[in-house]
């Protein structure tokens, strides 16, 4: 069927945004009402004529309102086929009444498990009669409009105002299909919520929930379609964060964003600022000041920066403000700005600036997600985490108080950048990163010239890397890594360890008179 006038509708919400006035308007165009419970009380508290699901069915409410929807003549007016006489003489014989449209939106399941709600209330809030009603009136929308967000109230009015108070088909099909996916996602939130219950990190069977959040302009290139999706985690991070001003992100600033928050939350007992470009660090510093570490961090490699992504630790201040001013940027983010930080961005009218509220927490765990063809990986999130006391000294030399501060903040950027990896730091600021080569020595060498051009841009004799530490992702497969990294300048390293030619690194090292210290612990990142 085309047009579908509607005559009866059955609402019931948890979330009653606007409920009232859309009910108050199909009662002015003649559209008998049904409901349920507190949807039921706030339609006739209203003053608008309703009947309640009970009186319309002649079977009450029971189990605590657990059944009460899940009666043929609910089910039956809503699957019925008006064009299929057998369905209409069951529909007579039976005496039930069809419905033309259900207003649905389910028990806040997803809401009750963020707030950390006992197991018992997060079972209490798994919607059956909602689920089933949704699934019947959408799999029946050649007859029934389903609508389940609140948003849809206006598009279900203008078509009935223009069409005497009936709908499209194309309007009843576009909200089916989004009523499959809204039980689609609810389901998945409960399935995975019970594996987390079970502590079945992989069950047997995994669906992924999310909602649009934006349609993208393109994705990592124009010829790519794109779209951002959140999936309710409330992680702190860019899909929770508020976009204070600036135009909207792109496919590469949100991945870069969300790059460049992870590694500035590693940082959480003096200000850091970490500057991103195509996902991988161009400089990450710790400072007395949040402008101190911009500076530093700056330093790096600011050719890189240039068009980048920061991410700041603390609270973007007027000095920090002024400092990343001077350079193009394309997004800052940060838990919050103070007011005078918000008006001098305000003067980069493209300068995007996102506020997340607080940092996520980088040892909390979690699961990240890659495609392939024809499936997924998963994986826990990297938490790995290394302290003073997880460091074994395997040369002959010890580091140095400063140098093992400085081994710690290189290894922790390791974490954030592609392998293969490393990284140059010297008092608490990198000064060499060299990112995602395939092999280990070209990425030493990489980091050196990052170190020299930065060296020359500033009017230095020698690169910072002389007098720096130095950090690898992953062990040495040889002594020539070790090596370049050594010729670079580096007095100590630290590396995850665990070659089969440990001991001739370890020579190396020594011979070189350099203190290095093993983690135990690889941080690749493809």
């Amino acid at each position: 069927m085309t047009a579908v006038k509607i005559t009866r509708a059955l609402l019931s919400v948890s979330d009653k945004t606007g409920v009232v006035d859309f009910a108050r308007f199909l009662a002015q165009h003649g559209v008998e009402l049904l409901s349920t419970g507190g949807t039921y009380k706030a339609i006739s508290d209203a003053g608008i004529a309703v009947t309640e699901v009970a009186a319309h069915t002649g079977f009450p409410e029971m189990m605590d309102g657990r059944v009460k929807t899940l009666h043929p003549k609910i089910h039956g007016g809503l699957l019925a086929l008006r064009d299929e006489a057998s369905h209409v003489k069951a529909l007579t014989d039976h005496a039930i009444a069809p419905i033309d449209l259900l207003v649905v939106n389910l028990y806040p399941f997803e809401a009750t498990v963020a707030k950390g709600a006992a197991f018992a209330d997060c079972i209490e809030n798994i919607d059956i009669g909602g689920p089933a009603m949704i699934r019947s009136a959408a799999k029946n929308h050649g007859h029934v409009v389903v609508v389940v967000d609140p948003s849809d109230y206006a598009a279900v009015e203008k078509a009935m105002t223009e069409n005497d108070g009936a709908t499209g088909l194309d309007l009843r099909r576009h909200l089916a299909a989004k009523a499959y996916g809204r039980t689609a996602a609810y389901d998945a939130a409960i399935s995975t919520w019970f594996a987390g219950q079970l502590g079945e990190r992989f069950p047997q069977r995994i669906t992924f929930g999310g909602e649009l959040a934006e349609v993208l302009r393109y994705g990592e290139n124009p010829h790519q379609e794109a779209a951002f999706y959140r999936s309710g985690d409330r992680r702190p991070g860019v899909a929770t964060a508020t976009q204070v001003q600036g135009k909207a992100l792109s496919f590469n600033n949100l991945n870069d964003t969300d790059a460049a928050f992870e590694l500035a939350a590693e940082f959480t007992e003096t200000p850091a600022i970490a500057i991103i470009k195509h996902a991988n660090p161009c400089g990450v510093a710790t400072g007395a000041t949040l402008a101190e570490a911009y500076r530093r961090a700056l330093a790096c490699d600011p050719v890189s920066a240039f068009g980048g992504i920061i991410a700041a630790n603390r609270p973007l201040d007027a000095a920090t403000a002024r400092a990343i001013s001077d350079i193009f940027t394309e997004v800052i983010v940060a838990p919050d700005a103070d007011e005078e930080a918000r008006q001098i961005i305000s003067a980069k009218k493209n300068l995007r600036l996102l506020l997340t509220g607080a940092m996520p927490d980088p040892r909390a765990g979690g699961m990240t997600v890659r495609s392939l063809s024809g499936g997924y990986l998963l994986q826990t999130r990297d938490a790995g985490h290394v302290a003073r006391g997880d460091l074994k000294v395997v040369t002959r030399r010890q580091p140095t108080e400063a140098e093992i501060a400085d081994l710690l903040l290189a290894f922790t950027v390791c974490k954030h950048v592609k392998s293969n990896a490393i990284i140059y730091v010297k008092d608490g600021a990198t000064v060499g990163i060299g990112a995602g080569q395939m092999s280990r020595v070209d990425s030493a060498r990489i980091a050196l010239r990052k170190a020299e051009d930065a060296a020359a841009a500033a009017g230095l004799a020698e690169p910072a890397t002389r007098g720096s530490v130095a950090a690898s992702d992953a062990f040495f497969p040889f002594a020539d890594g070790l090596e370049t990294v050594i010729a670079a300048g580096a007095t100590a390293v630290i590396q995850p360890g665990g070659s089969m030619r440990d001991d001739e690194v370890i020579a190396a090292a020594d011979k070189a008179g350099i203190a290095m210290v093993f983690t135990g612990i690889r941080h690749f990142r493809h």
